[in-house]
């Protein structure tokens, strides 16, 4: 990233290696549980990276192991092209924000952001114009003389999210920072973080739980169930093109069709329900079912229809009009559910005896 100096990012360095993040044959054991079970993972410099999963996954073991405050069993930990396996925290050119924020009470805001760089040994001229700059990219321009008492919950993550980056880190982490707010917050500031990130061009590597977030803020993602990635893409890629039956059901709900001998997922909005005995589009897949409950969620209603053949799928529709197109209160109604073939995706069944868990 290329600067014009005296600016609010002139403090970011010009240019990093094309891969920030090199992991291979990550290994770590707790016990007789593998927290990492042979993790492969490259993430490349600049990236808003999230790992995604549900707790116990490992996405939090792996990020705890980029940071050093674990040690693989087994595996290279690469930071551009220089192996840091063996490298202490305090010799990583990351740094970490947490859950908690983790600020000195005692300190002013300012103090909290140039804490990183006294301990460095920074001349306080260089510390102050630098923290100024880091507190004006994260929104906080005229907070430096207040307390984090003083500060509301959002503002307090803005300032953790200072002190991380005017330490000039080539990759921030991020353990599951938002956590702790509530949801309008939480949505507000992940907007935020998105923007802090393109301007600054630091990799980010961030973990959480929710599919939300990592499909708001990600340029890629990586799934992990039981140690193990699942599946790496964008979010489109992950949320259109699901391989395995964990992904289809983590990252949004899909509904399982065992079609000709594949189980294929389908999105409840790619769902069209139509009344019973309605011309079913040319190409369609469709099936007669009964709807058994509605429920009204604001912009959208969420259907769920037995199929006459067995089982049930979801569909939600948007509600365009007052009266949908099914009813009022369509419980009990025959209708036909349709979906074009294009609009489903071939993926992978969970081993026997494992449990998909879907996102909220």
């Amino acid at each position: 990233m290329t600067v014009e100096p005296g600016s609010t990012a002139s403090f970011i360095a010009d240019s990093a290696p094309e891969a920030a993040i090199r992991l291979t044959g990550i290994r770590r054991s707790f016990g007789d549980v593998a927290a990492l079970d042979g993790v492969d993972l490259t993430i490349q410099a600049g990236e808003f990276f999230t790992m995604l999963g549900p707790s116990g996954s490992g996405k939090t073991t792996l990020l705890r192991v980029i940071a050093g405050f674990e040690r693989p069993d087994a595996g290279v930990v690469e930071l551009g092209d220089v192996d840091v396996t063996r490298t202490p925290p305090y010799d990583r050119d990351v740094n970490t924000v947490f859950q908690d924020y983790a600020l000195f009470p005692h300190m002013s805001v300012m103090e909290n952001v140039e804490y990183g760089l006294r301990i460095k040994r920074v001349n306080k001229a260089s510390r102050r114009t630098r923290a100024t700059q880091a507190l004006a990219v994260a929104g906080l321009e005229g907070l430096g003389n207040r307390k984090p008492s003083q500060l509301s919950g959002g503002q307090r993550q803005r300032v953790a999210l200072a002190r991380a980056i005017v330490n000039e880190p080539a990759v921030l982490l991020l353990d599951e920072p938002l956590g702790a707010l509530d949801l309008k917050l939480r949505q507000s500031m992940q907007l935020e973080l998105k923007r802090i990130q393109r301007e600054v061009g630091i990799t980010f590597v961030y973990v959480t739980h929710d599919q939300e977030e990592a499909l708001t803020m990600s340029d890629r993602v990586a799934v992990f169930n039981r140690g193990k990635i699942e599946q790496v893409g964008t979010p489109v890629e992950l949320y259109d093109h699901p391989t395995t039956e964990f992904v289809a059901g983590f990252v949004g709900t899909s509904n399982l069709i065992d079609h000709d001998g594949a189980t294929m997922a389908v999105r409840p909005e790619r769902i069209e329900l139509l009344p019973a005995g309605s011309s079913v589009p040319a190409q369609s897949v469709s099936s007669n079912g009964t709807i058994t409950d509605a429920v009204f969620l604001g912009m959208l209603t969420r259907y769920t229809v037995a199929l006459e053949g067995g089982g049930t799928i979801v569909a939600v529709r948007p509600n365009l009009e007052r009266t949908t197109r099914v009813g009022v209160d369509p419980r009990g109604q025959a209708v036909i559910a349709a979906w074009r073939p294009d609009q489903s995706q071939r993926i992978e069944p969970a081993p026997a005896g494992e449990k998909v868990e879907e996102s909220a």
